[in-house]
């Protein structure tokens, strides 16, 4: 819930800001219009930027890592049971 209202009150500001620089022209109404997709564009170059960063730090975990390789040996166990053949 408190994610929420930090992304309303974020979008209350910029509405705010828009709908002022709009009222004053301070800056040309032709750039004005274009200032939603400059946001737009903006967050979703941030959130490219914070995939590629996650991506480039991902931590390794070897014991999860063990953890799964024993997960993946049960499954195949119990599968052989099954009558299934992992001789490929």
């Amino acid at each position: 819930m408190k994610h929420i209202v930090k992304v309303t009150s974020l979008l209350v500001a910029l509405s705010a800001l828009w709908i002022s620089l709009l009222q004053l022209s301070v800056i040309p109404e032709s750039h004005i219009w274009l200032l939603p997709i400059y946001l737009i564009v903006s967050l979703g170059c941030y959130g490219l930027l914070m995939v590629g960063i996650g991506l480039i730090t991902f931590p390794t975990c070897p014991h999860e890592a063990a953890l799964l390789q024993l997960d993946i040996n049960e499954a195949k166990g119990f599968l052989e049971e099954k009558g299934v053949d992992f001789s490929s």
